[in-house]
């Protein structure tokens, strides 16, 4: 074999290899012979089949069986001789290769940089903590009440307000052809009025209207709705059943108990705790933050274009795929778009994201790598228990699948590599904590934000919108 470079720019190596015929030959021969010890073919005896015969018969065959074996094998060496380690995939062409001639083919790689670790050791970082004070508890269970509250039916013949809960028989039909779709039809159905749950203008047409009223109410479906209902007219024949407005919301013990619970004061325990646990999570949040930003100055250098490309791509599908699905209209079938549109000043964001991710990743390697920090077969276990838990009755099928996936294997494992490696810098690190509120805690990890929240965020803002529900007709 023989390898000669001929250009190398930056972490850019094109190589040329040369295997001789010779050694190609050989190859194939040795390849004949084992194919021959258990071919059958009419006048020999099994395994008795002449060289030649056989290499007229398979010998394109075993030349396209050799050709990927020995690309592979002296890729991989060449590699190693020369000491490169790829970023990415390497790309192969084949110059020329024939019976009785050499075997010449390029190879175009994209190395991984040295990185020089910086001191890292007591690098100066500031926690920030909060615990749930009385007022932050009690405006949880607020809103916890409100989430529960309960209806009550509206005496006499008070007139439907926004706010309301109309108990409903609807059925509807597509006005211009007066069939009746499948999903366009209910009996006793809980409507609550300024909900956004029906079809744009369907709520607003019950405002006003009161108990045992029967109306006709006309509407468009959007656009982005089922492919054979999007943009038609819809008339749907609507009789008010019954009429409920909110209940009183009662912090009591009969309230703690409808949520499982022995007492008002247990709810609040709950509460509280729950509060600090997502205190807790957020100051972590703030601290590895804080940690990346610090890794992050002390480090500067070229990073694989090919890697930020994969990770910039990864980010941005992630990005249209979250847009898309929050879109209050998205609807689940294989029709339309399911992407959300990215401007170019996004993108360019998203590009100098993906950047910093790449580079902190292959700072964390670094330092993980030289501390012998790894990841063990119980810890990879464990998660994978943990993401078959999230999809319940199909639990075999995951197992399954990490176990015959060995990249799948993978995505598991580099979060958990990350996290080992970012816990051992933190432990030798000279960490100060600061007590503040859980309003300045959130706000501090808000403005402060990372750049695992910011790739996730759909908005300019920062907020990221929840996926809505699927809007019923």
């Amino acid at each position: 074999m023989q390898v000669k470079e001929l250009k190398q720019s930056g972490l850019n190596h094109e190589l040329e290899i040369t295997v001789t015929a010779q050694d190609i030959d050989k190859q194939v021969d040795k390849r004949l012979q084992e194919v021959g010890k258990t071919m059958k073919m009419p006048g020999f005896r099994p395994g008795k089949v002449p060289l030649n015969i056989l290499k007229k018969k398979y010998g394109k065959a075993i030349m396209g069986e050799v050709l990927e074996i020995t690309v592979n094998e002296t890729s991989a060496k060449a590699l190693q001789d020369k000491n490169l380690r790829p970023a990415i995939q390497p790309k192969i062409e084949v110059k020329s290769f024939d019976d009785g001639k050499d075997l010449t083919y390029t190879m175009s790689v994209e190395v991984l940089p040295k990185v020089e670790v910086k001191e890292f050791k007591g690098l100066k970082l500031q926690k920030l903590t909060a615990k749930p004070g009385d007022k932050e508890v009690n405006e949880s269970l607020e809103k916890i009440a409100a989430n529960n509250q309960s209806t009550v039916k509206v005496e006499g013949t008070r007139a439907a307000k926004d706010g309301d809960t109309t108990v409903i028989d609807f059925k509807g039909r597509t006005a211009d052809d007066n069939f009746e779709h499948p999903g366009m039809a209910g009996e006793g159905h809980h409507l609550k009025l300024g909900s956004g749950m029906f079809i744009p203008g369907f709520e607003e047409q019950m405002i006003g209207k009161k108990a045992g009223d029967k109306i006709e109410v006309k509407v468009t479906f959007p656009e982005k709705y089922a492919k054979d209902l999007a943009g038609r007219d819809a008339i749907f024949d609507v009789t008010i059943q019954e009429l409920r407005e909110p209940g009183e919301a009662k912090m009591d013990d009969d309230f703690a108990k409808s949520l499982g619970l022995d007492n008002i004061d247990a709810l609040k325990k709950a509460v509280s705790e729950q509060m600090q646990q997502e205190y807790d999570r957020h100051s972590q949040m703030y601290l590895k933050k804080s940690l990346m930003d610090r890794l992050d100055e002390l480090h500067n250098f070229e990073i694989p274009a090919g890697m930020h490309d994969l990770e910039f791509n990864n980010i941005l599908q992630q990005i249209e795929h979250e847009r898309a699905h929050s879109d209050p209209n998205h609807v689940h079938d294989g029709d339309h778009d399911h992407t959300g549109r990215v401007s170019e000043e996004e993108k360019d964001e998203l590009k100098d994201i993906a950047g910093r991710r790449v580079r902190l990743g292959l700072v964390l390697s670094e330092i993980g790598n030289a501390n012998n920090i790894k990841v063990s077969d119980i810890e990879l276990q464990k998660a994978v228990i943990a993401e078959a838990q999230r999809y319940p009755g199909q639990e075999r099928d995951v197992f399954d699948y990490f176990s015959k996936n060995r990249n799948a294997l993978e995505t598991l494992r580099a979060p958990l590599f990350e996290q080992k490696v970012v816990d051992y810098i933190l432990e030798l690190a000279d960490v100060s904590e600061k007590t503040v509120s859980g309003e300045e805690l959130l706000k501090a990890l808000d403005e402060d934000e990372g750049e695992e929240k910011s790739a996730k965020s759909s908005e300019k803002s920062g907020d990221k919108k929840p996926a809505a529900k699927k809007k019923k007709a």
